[in-house]
């Protein structure tokens, strides 16, 4: 129904179109009531009226007299829905439901979106793609499993999910229909809900039943799929598998039901067609040398194959299929015999088709002698040649009385050949379907079934036949099934309501079916015709005009022929042809031909045609195929009720196992999947709307839509309704009651109360009033657009104006002053230009004066200086004269002195010269004694010695040396100023006696002396002034070179420092990019390499599990040995960890025999994780034993030496031995000799205390206890190995305990470990457990002074006969440790030798430097010998303080040792006092004061307590009870300090027992309580500090940095744990693991509910109409979860690990984890949610996201990297709200996306969809803009983020400063038994 209301002008609706089927058009005028036309224009912009090209108008009744059954009703056309509505995942939710709208919904998604999947009620539409999609990965399928059908967007996975829950929850069947047209992906989508089953029921990645039924896929393709014009692997037969499920809900079998293979595409083809692939594969393989037998060519060369004329598919190779074909039959347990047998039947029927039969005469026909063909055929099936070639061509005619034989014509005996051919096809068929069957079935009793039925949908051909009929009388059946399933769902869902039901008018197509199967049916009739003997197809064809043409109004008559008949179907009208009908409805085969064969010598042939009877399977199979017909060589008489099996037609068969298949169907649940072929070209994602009309009309999805329609098909609930209409309403009208709300408002929006319902809680609408109520809200919001945009305007325009006025204002502010500033600047000019005048004036008057005041002072200056010139000559004249007086009398005084300086200085080197003889002449004498020295010594000892005394008087005679030359220098100065006092007196009176002598006459030559001299001097003044400047000259030149040079050279060293340091920059940029893109690799390897050995652990633990559910299965089985807990406990604790994976191995073997009666799916599982842990192990320990050869290659020759030696060791050994024994004998001599004289001197008394004997008895009996003693230890020693050596032998038996403190000798490779173990054990015998009470004097003499003494006791325990048995081993250590010393000494030598020619090479050096010092003056020598001295010494000094610091290391462990030796001491020596101390003196009572004791931080334990301890501590302990108030990781700490004791007391055998019983009890403990978050934590945070602290007290300098030295103190003595840290390092890994598997399990549910479905931001996101959504109310309604819950949750996970104390680190390692699954599977359901990805929601995504970053912000984890894994969700978000039209905005989205992949981005684009119409859709155009600009990124193809995957754990070593010996145990705790020590 419409509504004439709605036709206003820009409606838009669908008009009729001969090539789209359907356009859209828009209304340019209002349609009102009574108008003859509509004026509309299409979307090209064309004004059609009356259907005519431009400007004509439509006649209504014209325009849909070709789609109204009654021309005369005005129907209008149909209304467009909404653009918001175009898209939906359901059709179901279209406000207007009906074919243009379903046709263009599918369109848009299919061609915009490129989604293939779409609901249209119940029904799943699939669209064939033509093109892989990465939609169906193992990710999908989890983010499916479990979820609601209309949850997610459309799948194949969804209902396969529906499905497998229904069938979980309501214990019903379930079946999925899956039809269509050939070629649509039927058999795709069967093959991908099977694997889904397999994979949510556990089953995948094993050898389990969807693998096999997948192997089967090949082989009926092979056999069931032929080319046609439409598929090129198109299905010639319809199957139906039911897959078969325990009360586990798990995969156990299969099993298939063919039905009617088109045998008659056996010999016969229609052009560009093939027949079954199998034939062609065959001929492309006949090269092969086994096939040489089948006598094969190719494939034109035989009938069956060359009538289509396109013998080859492009891009298939036949070749490759048959090999795969056979790998299939191989699979599923078909051999390599039966393979070729097979292949053999097949070649005969490529022979049997070439047999050539020939015209005899006009009614009979033979075969030529020797035809090569049937020579071929007979030698393949194993018949004579003579037979078949005389039934080919003749038949066999049976009377009552007479047999006859018939001959054929050619036609008949053609014809006789085909049958035989396809009947031959037909048995091999239903053989390999049988086969398959018995290898998909399984013995374990099925609880539920799911099957999948692949079945042709309708078909409509240019020429239909009885293929045809059958397909689409069966899809008649599927349809009536369907119709009636939605008809019942829609009444249930009124009735749910409780609304008015009234019944909907849908098409029945029962009368259809009638027609064909009732009595006097179609078929009946044809079976009839049938059984008559000369029935043929006209006749057949009367009978049904005259049943049917007049009495039934869907059978008609063409009007051109008289051998065919139209029947209406629901989906179409067909025309039949009748001819052939009679034919392949009997399906006759000559019984002569079968007899032949079943006479063959060929076995497989034989079991072909065996007649047995076929009753129908359990569960319900039925014969394969239609076209089975069942033929006797029995005559008449011989007939039983199996030959009238055989008289069966192909309808009736076909009409039964029709039968058989609904009533299975009808005690199922159906779900459907209607498969769509989008063109016949194959062209990916091209949508032909002719074709696809077709469909959706004939696979009954627009016959859904109609039933829907008919309703009430909008539904809505009432909060959806009020959050996408509140707009509508008032604020009076919002109550808080929301259903009256929204009954209120509806009955004010909508008068008509029957176009609603309000049901219990939705509200049901017809067809139609959603549109209306949208357009209602399109209104609303328009006009509040209008009016915010009239408010927006207008404030705009204000703004505009208030701008303008203020512009204006400042325009004039600035052109007033710009005035003022003018009228100013002229006022300033004029003033300037009177004072310039003025200051002018004044200048020219200054000047005039200036003038002649200067003319005035020239000429007095000129004449003043005349008058001083006069002066100046005056007083130059004498200043001259002066001067040369004074020049003279100097000289003369100068010569007079230089004469006395040379005298003196002659003397003083005379002196000198003289001095320096004796010194050389001592030195060489010196130089000489040193080199007879160094001939005549040769010891550098006494060389060392002589020099250094050398060296002392050498200094000795530098420092006499250096006082002699300071008393001469002290000397000579005196005689110097004597010397110049004389000499002064001297020139005095040589002056007095020249001056009185020769006064006159020397003044006269001296006067002529100094004119010359005068002279002389004066040229050579001027000759070196004139140097002097012209060098001054030359060095300025010079000079400015340089600094020209300079300036060049600095220019080009600036140049260089700055090329060079810009070189340096870029050299330490690219390092750094380098180092961190190598970090950055090695972090990634190292995480991968850590993630893989995580994953391992995790198979590990999951295979441990499954190795301990079998084990309890295997005692539920035996119930003779079921063990208490008790027992299991103590046997548990017993085990070490190392025995569990031994005893893994045993139970791997135990389990196999019992794997019979258990699921062998898992077994095969468990043994398949094995081997390839068995072989990755085996590959990790191949790398190892490598590594080990390297280092056994560099140890080779000192194995070679040490065999060498091993002969004289043997030597040595037996003289020790025989040292040994003789004296041994001795000892015991001198023990017999002892007694003898005590028993002999009892009686005398010559043995009382205090006498000679007694004395020396004593001596001798102290000196026996020392010596047996010593023994004793030995014995001890040999007998310990003895005892290891059996136990170790027993323990492998048994898997019981080791003994404590043995060691297998045998085992230890060299003398190294030899030596180490007898010491250890030397040290366990002295250890209190084990130190003996040594045998004091008293007791000793009170056992010989005895009546009767018992001489063996002093041979306790069988002690000394066990010394001949250890000798061997005590030697060998012996002689190692001679040999050790005899290393150690040659090593000792060699580095004495090595000293010595050090001291040599010093020496030598001294010497050069002493040779060197001699040829120095005195004073270089000297400081060049104090500067060798001062660096010797500094050298020395370095060494000793290198030494001394090693001292003190090496004082400072062995004080450490000493006090842990002095304290074990003490501890032994308590109660026991040495044999001085046995003086009978008075012990007076003495007051020790009590000291308080020290503790050491450990806690003692009996070995029996040990259970109870891990019982008490582990198993009992309550995280939420007593330990809420312990101290974090209290458990940790007392384990430790009882593993601290068992290591202080040397007990290997404690050490091992608790280490093993705590890691087996806290996987006890985690196995039980794995799913309570706070148990997993308390132990991950205990197990972490446990291994703490191993690190801290191991005694590695690594860990021991930050103890405090009392900590330090308290590290372990004697084993070293690294192996056990390891191990309790895996197990921290389990439970981390398993931290995170619980926090997913309880994190998963609220995710997608607080992060998407919630409305953090209310009234944001508006709600659009969701069809049948949630209609299956899959699970219960468990609340609504919000962002709230989730922050909460986090809050109580984050505050649970603090109080446990755990580390901090790993924390953040926790948080980022939950943060990473937060925004995975967040991610992931919006890829797959069409609803979810809209502006608004991004918005709360956003908004969502930013409360958790405030979160970790308050956490102070911001650092952790848990925002980073956030950021694909960020990004996401962004898409959603960041424009998306131009190429700018492309490229923001792809700089922006970069934590997205491309199919992510891509994939969100496609899903966007507008919540209201005022949004717009992502264009196509831009959507491939973003793929081009991705095309280059290199990443991987994958959509979904992988929400198991687990970042790698590390544990940084985080000490605790607590310290042990405060630590307190709580009574709670219940551990009483425990010792502080």
């Amino acid at each position: 129904q419409f509504y004439s209301e709605l036709y206003v002008c820009r409606a838009r609706v669908w008009i009729p179109d001969a090539e789209e089927v359907w356009k859209s058009a828009e209304l340019t005028k209002d349609f009102k009531n009574g108008d003859p036309s509509l004026q509309l224009m299409l979307e090209d912009g064309t004004v059609r009226m009356n259907g005519g090209v431009e400007c004509r108008e439509i006649n209504l009744s014209l325009f849909f007299s070709l789609f109204s059954l009654d021309p005369k009703t005005k129907n209008l056309p149909y209304l467009r829905n909404p653009d918001i509505l175009v898209g939906e995942n359901d059709l179901t939710a279209l406000s207007y439901l009906h074919e243009p709208a379903v046709l263009h919904n599918l369109k848009v998604r299919f061609i915009d979106s490129k989604l293939i999947y779409t609901y249209c009620g119940i029904v799943l539409v699939a669209i064939n793609p033509y093109e892989t999609l990465g939609i169906y990965g193992t990710d999908i399928i989890n983010a499916y499993s479990g979820q609601n059908m209309g949850d997610m967007d459309p799948h194949i996975f969804a209902v396969a999910e529906e499905a497998y829950k229904q069938m979980a929850r309501d214990e019903r069947n379930q079946s999925i229909i899956v039809s269509g047209e050939s070629g649509a992906g039927k058999t795709v989508s069967a093959k991908y809900a099977m694997r889904y089953f397999a994979t949510v029921s556990g089953s995948t990645s094993e050898a389990n039943v969807e693998q096999k039924v997948l192997a089967s896929n090949p082989i009926m393709e092979a056999i069931g799929n032929a080319k046609t014009t439409r598929n090129d692997n198109s299905s010639r037969f319809g199957k139906y598998i039911e897959i078969g499920f325990d009360t586990r809900y798990r995969i156990i079998g299969a099993n298939m039901r063919t039905y009617l293979l088109e045998k008659s595409r056996v010999v016969f083809q229609a052009d560009e067609e093939r027949n079954y692939h199998i034939f062609y594969q065959l001929c492309a393989s006949s090269h092969l040398p086994e096939f040489n037998s089948l006598k094969l060519s190719s494939a034109n060369d035989f009938l069956y194959t060359r009538q289509g004329r396109s013998p080859v598919i492009h891009g298939v190779d036949d070749t490759k299929e048959l090999s795969t074909t056979r790998n299939a039959f191989t699979l599923l347990g078909i051999n390599e015999s039966y393979q070729m047998g097979l292949f053999q039947v097949l070649a005969a029927i490529l022979h049997l088709g070439n047999v050539e039969i020939k015209d005899k005469d006009s009614d009979s026909s033979l075969i030529p002698p020797n035809n090569r063909h049937l020579t071929a055929f007979c030698e393949l099936v194993g018949v004579t040649y003579q037979d078949m070639s005389q039934w080919l061509c003749h038949r066999k005619l049976k009377t009552a009385t007479e047999t006859y034989i018939k001959t054929l014509p050619r036609l008949q005996a053609t014809n006789a050949r085909d049958a035989l051919a396809k009947h031959i096809y037909a048995k091999l068929f239903n053989w390999i379907v049988e086969h398959v069957n018995k290898a998909l079935i399984t013995n374990i009793k099925q609880h539920s079934f799911i099957g999948v039925l692949d079945i042709y949908g309708f078909e409509t051909f240019e020429i239909n036949s009885f293929e045809q009929f059958c397909i689409n009388y069966a899809n008649e059946k599927l349809q009536q099934q369907f119709n009636m399933h939605v008809f019942k769902l829609e009444q249930e869902e009124y009735m749910k309501e409780q609304i008015p039901w009234t019944l909907i008018d849908f098409y029945d197509n029962q009368p259809c079916i009638n027609l064909i199967e009732a009595k006097m049916g179609i078929l009946d009739l044809l079976d009839e015709e049938c059984k008559m003997p000369k029935g043929s197809d006209d006749s057949w064809a009367q009978k049904l005009y005259n049943t049917h043409l007049k009495t039934c109004s869907l059978f008609e008559k063409p009007r051109m022929s008289n051998r065919a008949f139209i029947i209406q179907h629901f989906a179409d009208k067909v025309e039949y042809q009748c001819e052939g009908f009679l034919e392949k409805n009997k399906d006759t085969v000559n019984e002569d031909q079968i007899n032949v064969l079943k006479a063959s010598k060929f076995d497989l042939l034989v079991e072909l045609f065996q007649d047995e009877e076929k009753a129908t399977s359990p569960t319900g199979q039925v014969p394969g195929t239609g076209g089975r017909t069942r033929l006797s060589i029995k005559p008449d008489k011989g007939r039983d009720k199996s030959s009238k099996e055989h008289k069966k037609t192909v309808g009736c068969q076909f009409r039964n196992s029709l039968q058989m298949l609904m009533d299975t169907l009808n005690a199922t649940t159906p779900h459907y999947v209607r498969c769509i072929k989008p063109n016949d070209y194959k062209l990916a994602f091209s949508f032909d709307p002719k074709r696809a009309v077709q469909q959706l009309r004939a696979c009954g999805v627009l016959e859904t839509i109609r039933i829907s329609a008919a309703g009430f098909p909008s539904r809505w609930t009432y909060q959806e309704f009020f959050s996408r209409y509140r707009v509508l309403m008032k604020q009076k009208d919002v109550l808080s009651d929301k259903k009256l709300t929204c009954r209120n408002v509806l009955e004010k929006l909508v008068q008509d109360q029957d176009k609603y319902q309000f049901g219990k809680t939705k509200i049901f609408f017809r067809a139609g009033q959603v549109a209306y109520l949208e357009k209602l809200r399109a209104d609303k919001l328009r006009v509040a657009c209008i009016r915010i945009q009239k408010t927006i305007r207008c404030w705009l325009a204000r703004k505009r104006y208030l701008r303008k006025r203020s512009a204006a204002i400042t325009i004039q502010r600035f052109t007033r002053g710009y005035q003022a500033r003018c009228l100013a600047k002229f006022m300033r000019r004029t003033q300037a230009a009177t004072i310039i005048q003025k200051y002018q004036r004044m200048y020219m008057e200054r000047k005039r004066y200036r003038q002649k005041q200067a003319a005035a002072l020239v000429m007095q200056t000129i004449l003043r200086a005349y008058m001083a010139r006069q002066k100046y000559q005056e007083l130059l004249r004498e200043h001259n004269a002066v001067i040369i007086q004074k020049r003279v009398r100097g000289w003369l005084a100068r010569r007079w002195y230089k004469r006395c300086l040379v005298s003196l200085v002659y003397l003083q080197c005379c002196f000198r010269r003289m001095k320096a003889r004796r010194e050389l002449k001592k030195l060489k004498i010196e130089a000489r004694s040193v080199e007879h020295f160094k001939k005549l010594n040769k010891g550098m000892e006494n060389k060392i010695m002589q020099l250094q005394r050398r060296i002392d008087e050498q200094s000795k005679d530098n420092r006499s040396i250096n006082e002699k030359l300071v008393s001469l220098e002290t000397s000579s100065t005196a005689e110097r100023e004597r010397m110049r006092g004389e000499l002064n007196r001297l020139r005095g009176v040589e002056e007095d006696a020249k001056n009185k002598g020769n006064q006159v006459t020397s003044l006269l030559e001296q006067l002529e002396k100094l004119k010359k001299e005068l002279s002389s001097t004066q040229k050579e003044k001027k000759t070196i002034e004139d140097w002097a400047q012209t060098y001054r000259d030359e060095m300025e030149k010079m000079v400015s070179e340089l600094k020209d040079q300079n300036c060049s050279l600095k220019k080009e060293k600036d140049d260089l420092n700055r090329l060079i340091q810009e070189q340096s920059q870029q050299m330490t940029e690219k390092m750094a990019r380098a180092i961190v893109e190598k970090t950055q690799q090695l972090e990634t390897d190292l995480n991968e390499e850590r993630s893989r050995y995580q994953n391992l652990l995790t198979e590990h633990l999951r295979l441990e599990e499954k190795y301990d559910d079998l084990k309890e299965a295997m005692n539920v089985s035996k119930p003779g040995h079921r063990r208490t807990d008790s027992t299991h406990s103590s046997n548990e604790s017993e085990y070490t960890y190392n025995s569990e994976y031994a005893e893994l191995e045993e139970g791997s073997r135990a389990a196999e025999d019992v794997t019979r009666g258990m699921d062998t799916s898992l077994t095969l599982k468990l043994q398949k994780r094995l081997t390839e842990l068995e072989q990755e192990k085996q590959s990790l320990r191949n790398e190892l034993e490598n590594r080990e050869d390297q280092f056994q290659r560099a140890r080779a020759r000192d194995d070679v030496e040490f065999k060498k030696a091993r002969g004289a060791e043997l030597e040595y050994e037996s003289l020790k031995r025989q040292e040994l024994e003789s004296e041994n004998k001795k000892l015991k001599h001198d023990l017999a000799e002892i007694r003898r004289s005590l028993l002999g001197n009892a009686a005398t008394g010559a043995g009382a205390p205090g006498s000679p004997a007694y004395k020396v008895v004593l001596e001798q009996l102290n000196a026996s206890c020392e010596e047996l003693e010593v023994r004793k230890e030995e014995v001890l020693i040999l007998r310990s190995q003895l005892v290891s050596q059996k136990e170790a032998m027993h323990h492998k038996e048994t898997m019981t305990e080791p003994s404590a403190y043995v060691e297998d000798v045998s085992k230890l490779k060299d003398a190294g470990e030899l030596k180490q173990a007898y010491i250890g054990l030397k040290d366990t015998n002295r250890s209190p457990r084990f130190m003996r009470k040594p045998l004091e004097v008293s007791d000793l003499l009170s056992r010989l002074r005895s009546a009767a003494p018992d001489f063996h006791k002093l041979n306790e325990d069988g002690e000394l006969w066990l010394v001949n048995q250890g000798l061997k081993e005590t030697i060998r250590l012996l002689e190692h440790q001679l040999q050790t010393q005899r290393r150690g000494y040659d090593s000792e030598v060699e580095s004495l030798r090595g000293e010595l020619q050090n001291v040599k090479e010093e020496n030598n050096r001294q010497q050069q430097l002493l040779a060197q010092n001699l040829q120095l003056p005195p004073e270089a020598r000297i400081e060049a010998s104090l500067q060798h001295e001062i660096t010797r010494l500094t050298n020395e000094n370095l060494d000793l303080m290198e030494q001394l610091e090693k001292q003190d290391r090496t004082i400072r462990k062995l004080k450490k040792q000493l006090k842990v030796y002095s304290k074990r001491i003490g501890e032994m020596g308590e109660g026991q006092t040495s044999p001085g101390q046995m003086v009978d003196e008075p012990i007076h009572p003495v007051n020790i004061p009590r000291r308080e004791k020290d503790f050491q931080g450990m806690l003692e334990y009996k070995k029996e307590d040990e259970l109870k301890l891990v019982k008490n501590l582990i198993l009992e302990l309550k995280p939420r009870g007593v330990a809420v108030n312990l101290i974090p990781g209290l458990p940790a700490y007392i384990l430790f300090m009882c593993l601290r004791h068992a290591d202080y007391v040397n007990d290997d055998q404690k050490v091992r027992t608790l280490l093993t019983s705590t890691i087996n009890s806290i996987k006890k403990i985690l196995k039980k309580r794995g799913d309570d978050f706070e148990t997993v934590s308390f132990w991950l945070s205990n197990t972490c500090r446990f291994l703490h602290c191993l690190k801290q007290y191991s005694g590695d300098e690594a860990f021991m940095r930050h103890n405090t030295q009392r900590q330090n103190e308290h590290t372990l003595s004697n084993f070293d744990l690294a192996e056990y840290r390891q191990v309790i390092s895996d197990l921290a890994i389990q439970i981390y693991q398993q931290l995170i598997k619980c926090m997913e399990n309880i994190l998963q549910p609220m995710i997608v509910s607080g992060m998407l479905e919630h409305e953090t931001i209310q009234g944001v996101s508006g709600v659009k109409p969701t069809g049948l959504r949630k209609r299956t109310s899959s699970i219960a309604d468990e609340g609504t979860y919000t962002l709230d819950s989730i922050l909460r949750q986090l809050s109580a996970f984050h505050s649970t690990m603090c109080q446990h104390g755990t580390d901090p680190e790993l924390i953040k390692q926790v948080v980022k984890q939950q943060f990473y699954i937060i925004g995975a599977v967040t991610l992931n359901n919006l890829l797959l949610r069409k609803d979810m990805c809209s502006w608004s929601k991004g918005m709360q995504i956003r908004y969502n996201v930013s409360q958790l970053e405030e979160w970790l912000r308050d956490k102070g984890l911001m650092i952790c990297g848990a925002k980073e894994t956030l950021e694909p969700l960020i990004q996401a978000a962004q898409l959603l709200q960041v424009k998306k039209k131009t190429d700018e905005d492309a490229e923001a989205i792809c700089s922006m996306c970069l934590a997205l992949t491309t199919a992510q981005i891509v994939k969100v684009l496609n899903l966007y969809t507008p919540v209201n119409e005022f949004e717009e859709r992502v264009s196509v155009a831009f959507i491939r803009t973003i793929q081009t600009r991705l095309r280059d990124r290199c990443e991987s193809p994958q959509l979904l983020m992988d929400t198991k995957m687990i970042y790698p754990v590390t544990f940084p070593f985080n000490p605790s400063s607590l310290a042990l010996e405060t630590i307190q145990i709580p009574s709670s705790l219940n551990l009483a038994f425990l010792t502080r020590v």
